[in-house]
C-alpha cells in the first residue's frame, strides 16, 4: 500500500484499504488487457504483408516502449509513493543507455 492511513478506527482503515486495493486491481486488469491488445496489434503488424518494413520496425518499437511504461507504472508500482529512489536509478540507467546507443549510432553513421 502506498500511503499509511491510520485514523485510529480499524473499520475506517480496513474500508480504505479495501477501496484502495480494489482500485489498484482495476488499474492492473485494465493495463493487462491493454498490453494483450498491444501485443495482438504487434503480431498483426508483423504478419500482414501490406505494411512496409520502414513502418513496421518503428511501430513495433513504439508499442514496446508503451508496454514498458505500463509495466513500470502499474505492475512494478512505480506510480506509488516511496518509489522515487528506484525510479531515479531506473531513469538514470535509461538515460545512460540511450546516450550510449545514440553515441554508437552517431559514430557508425558519420
Amino acid at each position: 500500500m502506498a500511503t499509511n492511513q491510520n485514523s485510529g478506527n480499524p473499520n475506517v482503515d480496513i474500508a480504505y484499504r479495501r477501496k484502495k486495493n480494489a482500485e489498484d486491481m482495476k488499474h492492473q486488469v485494465v493495463t493487462f488487457a491493454l498490453m494483450i491488445f498491444l501485443t495482438l496489434i504487434a503480431f498483426v503488424t508483423v504478419g500482414y504483408d501490406g505494411i512496409e518494413l520502414w513502418f513496421k520496425v518503428p511501430f513495433i518499437i513504439l508499442l514496446a516502449v508503451i508496454q514498458v511504461i505500463f509495466q513500470l507504472y502499474y505492475f512494478m508500482h512505480m506510480s506509488h509513493k516511496g518509489h522515487e529512489t528506484p525510479a531515479l536509478f531506473l531513469y538514470s540507467g535509461l538515460a545512460v543507455g540511450l546516450i550510449t546507443v545514440l553515441t554508437f549510432v552517431t559514430i557508425i553513421w558519420w
